[in-house]
């Protein structure tokens, strides 16, 4: 039986070599999961479920880790990691990659196993779901708990009905019938009830089961074609129930070691259409039995109370079971390894009495029957009894006790019977018959154990020794090399054991295991006493095979001797490399079919007949150099002569020179653990190694001291190739510096004609720089000539300004001081006036009325014309301030920007003689206003001056902006 531990890998194989079980419990592999931390735990199993084809299943374990499984391909994968423990699985769906999952929060989810996502998540139980019955169209599902059971759609992932029932009456299992669109349901209460599944419609009810066979039922299984119902419980008991009659048509009593039924499951078959008659029971002792429900034959089990299983599946095809132990490991099983004895046909009619051998009886007789069938012979015999026959047998040729009968079935007589006849095994059965004959034990977990310790020291470097194209080849030799010298210290000191092993590793490369034992096997039976003259050739072997030669052929011994070619010449090449430098790979074959299947000393004497069978041309020979290629090359020899003549050796040959006194009996590798080998003196060994270990050492400090000499021959090396690289590089930078002095000197030449070039160019630009400047200067000068031309301009009309105002003002001053003294002199007059006129008014106011009335009238029209003459004046004065203000700006505006017209005022703003002469001819009544009047005009004076000199200051305002502009745009 196969093992294999999951632990931390997501994918691999299931299975490292083709499983195959024994018929006894029918394992193909046993599946565990234990984790790597400090202290290893196993993760139990839980669930399992089969896809639609039979060849993949799921497996949940109690972390919520679903790993599947391609029986075919021999691979696992880590589909999903669910965080939580799953309660039930189902893997046939409609669609192939898809799969559902109960989990412990009472949560259904669908995951694919190829993308390795969530498809779908469903909700909807309070209680854990125990059962998933998936429809045979893989389209509908129905989740089961204790408290409900819930249809799905499984294309939407929709809940379609929900069955409530009360709390007192729980359920047992809802499930689809195969085939058929019926739900059964079961209830605790024993009621089985069938549905239709589109409509939920009735469809019937099974009645109640018979009172003297009343167990509650708690398990249920129904055939593929679905009419037959099987349930059992807490009893030996099993009720099956025709559903198409639906009555108990049968009762089963199972053994007395059954107390309790824990599952039930029929097992498919291709071939009876449906109806199933082989029935799994799994029991509460972990054993689960087979049994036919028409004749009530317990056909085989699986399970036992050591290892006890807790709960299966069998596929939809019947080829595998699937079974969760209760150590919560994963165990496969092959039906048809378990049905092998059942299927088996029977024995023949026809059995073989054989010859007695030629070998003399040495103990008593024993009396054996040999019972024989009837053979049909035309016409002869009318007698149909069985005939029995007592026989007389020789107790050393007892080829019927166990010592002749193989592990496989095989008898190891009667295969050296057919050897004899036929000269060779089939090739078709070779391999097969060759690990019977050895009865290797296939020691998996050792050899895995030795194969682990990796490649030993002493094979590190075979390819050296041995090119071998194949790499396939070389690493299995240098494997089955390790492991042989892992097992035993001396064959890694062995030179010849490549040479031993490589024909068998050529023929086992594909299955180490077998090549390694088989090589083991060789070297334990056929090469005993190999190792006792260590390092040395076999002397006491190769002594035996030359007493055997001289009792046959003393002549080519003498030759031998003559020519001085001894055993370790003309046998020894032979041996260490088990002939297959001498023979084709067929006659190799042929010769160790008959090696096998005889004595361990028939190998010598294989040697002894070689040599006999080629005495002509040995005799011929008389050179060492040509013996020894006769014994390294393929030669003209028929191998089925030499085995001839071997047999003949082997039955000749005196027993005081036999090999065969001298060389124990086969002797096959113990299962398990593989025996200790230490037939080899010790000493000598451990000598070697330490001498070897030694040497390696000292190799070692020598390629260390080899190493420190390269590193700093290295390193002399290197710094001598750096002072030739520093030196080469000093040359070409004193050339490189001579080049660049050279061209330093062109640089300069060209330097100095460029300086010229621009001495001369600077010159050219001074001079046009002075001259720039100086019509620059000019320019300037010339401007700040015309600035100070219209300064003095300015200050011209500033002072003519200033003068007119002074005169004005002189004049100004004058007339009011002419009207003020006039005034004066017109008060004095009146005062004057009315002085006289009081004084003289009572005397004099009829005389002199008339003429103060002249004198009035004269006054009155002198100051008439007197305030005529100062208005015309002060008139004239205002327009004169007024022109002078205007000609003043319009002269400013004229000089910042050209005037348009130079036309001025020329015209007189005096008053005319006929103004003055019509003002003196005035009416005298306006006199008498007179004193109004000035007071209007001073008036009017006043506000002319001001406008004068608020249009004055703007103008000038004006002319200084106009003036500023040009200047700023020239800047």
């Amino acid at each position: 039986m196969q093992s294999t531990d999951l632990g931390n890998k997501e994918s691999g194989k299931i299975w490292h070599r083709k499983p195959s079980p024994a018929a006894r419990d029918g394992v193909i592999v046993n599946i565990i999961h234990t984790t790597s931390d400090y202290l290893p735990k196993v993760l139990r199993f839980l669930n399992v479920a089969f896809d639609s084809s039979g060849d993949c299943l799921i497996a949940g374990d109690h972390q919520g880790n679903i790993y599947g499984f391609d029986l075919p391909g021999n691979r696992f994968n880590l589909v999903q990691r669910t965080a939580q423990a799953c309660t039930a699985l189902a893997f046939n769906l409609h669609r192939k990659s898809e799969f559902l999952v109960a989990l412990a929060d009472y949560s259904i989810k669908c995951f694919d196993t190829v993308t390795k996502e969530l498809v779908s998540w469903m909700r909807g139980h309070e209680s854990s779901v125990f059962s998933i019955s998936v429809h045979a169209s893989g389209r509908y599902a129905i989740t089961t708990s204790s408290d409900t059971a819930q249809l799905w759609d499984l294309d939407t992932f929709q809940r379609k009905r929900k069955l409530n029932i009360l709390q007192s009456v729980g359920i047992q299992k809802v499930f689809f019938l195969p085939l058929s669109n019926t739900i059964l349901s079961c209830f605790k209460d024993n009621s089985i009830f069938a549905w239709e599944c589109d409509t939920l419609f009735c469809k019937y009810q099974l009645p109640a089961p018979p009172e003297s066979s009343s167990i509650l039922y708690k398990v249920f299984a129904v055939t593929r074609d679905g009419r037959v119902l099987a349930a059992g419980g807490k009893s030996n008991h099993l009720h099956l129930w025709c559903l198409e009659a639906k009555q108990l048509f049968r009762i089963i009593q199972m053994p007395t070691k059954v107390r309790a039924i824990r599952h039930l499951e029929f097992l498919p078959d291709s071939f009876d259409a449906g109806s199933n008659q082989a029935l799994g029971v799994l029991s509460q002792d972990g054993i689960m039995r087979f049994i036919n429900i028409q004749t009530c034959k317990l056909l085989f089990e699986i399970g036992s109370l050591d290892e006890g299983i807790s709960s299966s599946v069998i596929s939809p095809h019947g080829r595998y079971i699937a079974c969760v132990m209760e150590n919560g490991s994963l165990n496969i099983y092959s039906v048809q390894a378990l049905t092998q004895e059942i299927n088996k046909p029977p024995p023949p009619l026809v059995k073989v009495i054989e010859d007695l051998p030629k070998r003399k009886p040495t103990s008593g007789d024993l009396k054996i029957k040999v019972t024989s069938g009837r053979v049909q012979r035309p016409a002869k015999s009318k007698d149909n009894k069985i005939q029995t026959r007592i026989l007389k047998q020789d107790l050393t040729s007892h080829f019927e006790n166990k010592e002749n009968e193989l592990s496989d079935g095989l008898n190891k007589k009667r295969l050296q019977i057919l050897l004899k006849g036929y000269g060779e095994y089939p090739t078709k059965y070779r391999m097969f018959i060759w690990r019977s004959l050895l009865q290797l034990p296939e020691n998996h977990t050792a050899f895995s154990s030795l194969i682990d310790k990796g490649v030993h020291m002493a094979f590190l470097n075979l390819q050296r020794q041995y090119p071998i194209k194949s790499r396939k080849l070389l690493r299995v030799l240098q494997r089955t090399l390790s492991a042989l010298a892992h097992w035993s210290a001396i064959f890694s000191d062995t030179p010849y054991l490549p040479l031993l092993a490589f024909p068998f590793v050529k023929l086992f490369q594909n299955n180490q295991l077998i090549c390694f034992e088989v090589v083991a096997t060789l070297i334990t039976n056929w090469c005993q006493h190999w190792f006792e003259y260590f390092p040395n050739p076999p002397i006491n072997i190769l002594s035996m095979i030359e007493n055997v030669l001289a009792f046959h052929d003393k002549e080519l011994l003498q030759h031998f001797i003559d020519n001085d070619v001894t055993s370790q010449l003309y046998a020894w090449p032979l041996l260490e490399t088990v002939f297959s430098e001498v023979l084709t790979r067929e006659e190799w074959l042929k010769l160790f079919d008959n090696v096998f299947s005889n004595h361990p000393s028939f190998l010598l004497m294989t040697a002894v007949a070689y040599n006999i069978c080629s005495r002509a041309p040995l005799l011929n020979c008389n050179r060492k150099d040509d013996f020894e290629y006769f014994f390294h090359h393929r030669n003209n020899l028929d191998i089925s002569v030499v085995i001839r003549e071997v047999y003949r050796l082997m039955s000749t040959t005196p027993a005081d020179i036999h090999p065969e006194n001298v060389l124990s009996g086969f002797v096959a590798l113990t299962k398990g653990q593989y025996p200790v080998f230490n037939q080899y003196p010790k000493f000598i060994v451990d000598y070697q190694t330490q001498e070897r270990e030694r040497i390696r050492n000292d190799e070692l400090e020598y390629l260390r001291e080899r190493q420190t000499i390269e590193n700093m021959q290295a390193e002399v090396d290197q710094q001598r190739a750096e002072d030739e690289a520093w030196c080469q590089k000093q040359e070409l930078l004193h050339k490189a510096e001579e080049a660049r002095r050279e061209m330093l000197l062109q640089e300069e030449e060209k330097m100095i004609q460029q300086r010229q070039r621009l001495a001369a160019v600077k010159r050219e630009l001074k001079i046009q720089e002075m001259h720039l400047q100086d019509a620059a200067r000019r320019r300037l000068l010339k401007l700040q000539q015309d600035q100070q031309e219209m300064e003095l301009k300015r200050l011209d009309d500033e002072i003519e300004r200033k003068n007119l105002t002074r005169n004005q003002e002189t004049v100004a001053k004058e007339m009011r001081q002419d009207i003020d003294a006039y005034r004066r002199k017109v008060d004095l007059e009146e005062r004057s006036f009315h002085r006289l006129l009081e004084a003289d008014q009572t005397q004099n106011q009829k005389a002199q009325k008339w003429k103060e009335a002249e004198e009035k009238d004269f006054q009155l029209k002198s100051e008439k014309k007197a305030s005529a003459l100062s208005d015309a004046s002060r008139k004239w004065f205002l327009e004169k301030e007024l022109d002078d203000a205007l000609e003043h700006a319009e002269h400013i505006h004229n000089k910042v920007v050209p005037r348009c017209q130079n036309e001025r005022v020329t015209s007189s703003r005096l008053p005319k003689t006929s103004q003055l002469n019509d003002i003196s001819e005035m009416d005298s009544s306006t006199w008498i206003s007179l004193s109004q009047r000035e007071a209007q005009w001073d008036t009017v004076e006043r506000d002319l001056l001001g406008r004068v000199r608020n249009l004055r200051q703007r103008l000038t305002a004006q002319a200084r902006s106009r003036c500023q502009t040009p200047r700023l745009l020239a800047t």
